[in-house]
């Protein structure tokens, strides 16, 4: 079972490295990082990754992931990256994404009267693609896995899991992984967190939302 990670500068880590250690595990499953070229591709936490493969030659996916992050702007621009994104989706067993990464699915056409998720700062967005929104951390329509912004990757990796290796694999993964999570505060959504704590992270999102939904409509003109 291959199982195609797509890379492009500045993505969020742990969007990618998340599922991929939930994944890596499942039984039979060849990990395939896809890239523009081989060089290490840059991600927004100082850590760069690095591809196993170029999207010219890259195996076919049977589970097609793409992360988000801030980079996403460009990756919708690049007719290389898009391309693999449609040629892939089109054949793959699950088409998947974490936080972001709906946007690069949604521009390759594949989120289409498909409900869906994202990070709660661009949620508003997926209509602008065609997407039904649901505001979940993980949200299935039939072979299509959305996860919402970067700490729900871990879920949507175990929700994957679950349905391609069955719950009894999926749970033996997360204690292995430990994955019991108990945060320190009930901040990690918009209807959860302090008014402050919100107030801040609108102010950082809300300009940044406007040049992303204008970016994503030059994207969408540009077929």
């Amino acid at each position: 079972m291959n199982v195609v990670f797509v890379l492009f500068p500045n993505l969020t880590q742990l969007d990618f490295t998340g599922p991929l250690q939930v994944l890596s595990r499942l039984p039979g499953a060849k990990i395939h990082i896809a890239a523009r070229a081989l060089a290490p591709v840059t991600t927004d936490a100082t850590l760069t990754l690095n591809p196993t493969a170029v999207f010219a030659d890259c195996p076919p996916a049977d589970v097609l992931c793409v992360p988000g992050g801030f980079g996403v702007d460009d990756a919708m621009h690049d007719r290389v990256l898009m391309n693999f994104v449609r040629r892939e989706g089109g054949r793959a067993r699950f088409v998947t994404s974490v936080c972001t990464g709906a946007f690069i699915l949604g521009a390759a056409g594949l989120l289409r009267g498909r409900r869906a998720t994202t990070h709660w700062a661009y949620h508003a967005a997926l209509a602008d693609v065609g997407a039904i929104p649901v505001k979940a951390r993980v949200v299935r329509d039939g072979n299509v896995f959305t996860g919402g912004g970067v700490t729900a990757g871990l879920d949507f990796a175990f929700t994957l899991a679950a349905e391609i290796a069955g719950e009894p694999c999926a749970r033996a993964i997360q204690l292995a992984l430990e994955y019991d999570p108990a945060p320190p505060f009930d901040s990690g959504a918009p209807d959860k967190a302090d008014a402050r704590s919100l107030a801040a992270m609108r102010e950082r999102y809300d300009g940044r939302f406007k040049e992303f939904r204008a970016r994503l409509a030059a994207a969408l003109a540009s077929g």
